[in-house]
């Protein structure tokens, strides 16, 4: 890692620095702030206005991906899903566990990391497959590899089994192991799964385990283009019957996806409800556009992902995530979250340049992971900083920008044979 930085000046969006910090003005109309950072002991020691600093680049705080799947990620090659189906994509799964292997898992899983970490991510939430021969290896090889990357990216473990699992005494006993190790539990509600009679009883069952153990849940629900909705409907009907302050663990619903179909005041109505819950969502736009809404070999015009709008007016917490990195559920992706920024532009209208484009990717996340800083830059946070070859949001939804990533104040080194743009080079030496 190179020498510590002294003095940067960069443009960071006003999303992003410290809001009790009234002396320094509000952003431009790209809602950025061109600042001047002093940096000690790998923290940002003091914050001021660089009201001359023309050109200074564009730069963000560490990202953070609340849901991706590191068991099986890069395995499109070997178990591809050329249909784009869900059942095609259940079907490879199935054949990929059953190859799965500590030594894969450990080889994907190092392979991720390290380009999370270069590409500036800092922790990362991902759902592991529990159930069938693969299992045991899997949290092996992901514990492991967790311990050794704890000084350089968080990373989160969910297990992921159908719900009626942890009604069995077996699953009672792998609650009890995810929780000794620090994970959270989940589960499917809904598609590629069909529903049950005993779903709700199975539900109630799993929220009083979670109860019990301290636990957090991060639940699949309603991945799919049919039954709009059913997921979210059943968990919120159940914590409904609870009685008020009788369970207080974080609940996550990732995807939600078959909610965007429901006319928009059963979407709200349905929002207004998780919100009272406090129950967050993940949306996972590029699996969700590329498994669903796909009939009789046309696009449908209705394309299911999670409505983030209408969430965020509701008041739930709402983060974005890049689930399915070149597996048998999406063929692309590579663990860089300016490429997930990037798509939910046009596929969502998440604009960067506001508040509520921005935050899915960093506070919001940060919070739903429990992390100890939201992101936010304040004098005595850490000094961790993505700096890119961009000056503008234009710039960077243009084309992926290269950057450099700082962590603790000093720069990572570059990637083997990355031809420096002279706007970072500028910035100082690398090692």
């Amino acid at each position: 890692m190179a020498a510590a930085v002294a003095e940067l000046c960069v443009t960071l969006p006003r999303a992003l620095l410290d809001p009790c910090r009234l002396d320094l003005p509000p952003g431009d109309a790209d809602g950025v702030l061109p600042v001047q950072l002093k940096l000690a002991a790998g923290q940002v020691q003091q914050i001021r206005p660089a009201p001359q600093a023309v050109g200074a680049p564009l730069a963000l705080t560490p990202l953070v991906d609340a849901h991706v799947h590191l068991d099986k990620c890069f395995s499109w090659t070997a178990h591809p899903n050329r249909s784009g189906s869900m059942p095609g994509a259940l079907a490879a799964n199935r054949l990929e566990a059953e190859q799965r292997s500590l030594e894969l898992v450990l080889e994907r899983g190092e392979r991720a990391l390290d380009q999370a970490w270069r590409y500036g991510l800092r922790a990362l939430r991902s759902h592991v497959d529990s159930g069938g021969a693969a299992a045991e290896a899997s949290w092996e090889a992901l514990l492991a590899l967790q311990h050794r990357w704890r000084d350089r990216v968080e990373l989160q473990l969910v297990a992921l089994v159908p719900v009626a699992h942890w009604s069995t005494p077996e699953g009672v006993a792998l609650a009890r192991r995810v929780a000794a190790s620090g994970g959270l539990l989940g589960g499917v509600l809904g598609p590629p799964f069909s529903t049950s009679r005993s779903d709700p009883q199975q539900l109630r069952a799993l929220l009083a385990l979670a109860g019990e153990l301290g636990i957090g849940l991060d639940l699949h629900v309603d991945e799919g283009g049919s039954s709009a909705g059913r997921g979210i409907s059943l968990l919120l009907d159940q914590l409904d019957q609870l009685k008020p302050g009788s369970l207080s663990v974080p609940i996550t619903c990732s995807h939600s996806s078959s909610q965007k179909l429901l006319p928009e005041r059963a979407q709200r109505q349905l929002a207004d409800r998780l919100a009272g819950h406090s129950v967050a969502v993940v949306a996972l736009p590029s699996t969700n556009f590329w498994l669903l809404g796909r009939r009789h070999g046309l696009t449908s015009p209705l394309r299911p992902v999670a409505p983030l709008r209408v969430l965020q007016q509701a008041g739930v917490a709402v983060a974005l995530g890049g689930d399915n990195v070149q597996d048998p559920w999406f063929p692309g992706g590579d663990f860089d979250p300016l490429e997930l920024l990037r798509l939910a532009v046009p596929l969502l209208h998440l604009a960067p340049w506001s508040r509520q484009g921005l935050m899915p990717f960093t506070s919001v996340p940060a919070r739903l992971l429990g992390l100890p800083w939201d992101g936010v830059v304040r004098e005595g946070c850490p000094a961790d900083l993505v700096v890119l070859a961009a000056s503008s949001w234009a710039e960077l939804l243009a084309r992926s920008p290269q950057r450099r990533v700082m962590r603790a104040g000093a720069w990572l080194p570059p990637a083997p044979g990355q031809q420096v743009d002279p706007r970072l080079a500028s910035l100082g030496a690398w090692s």
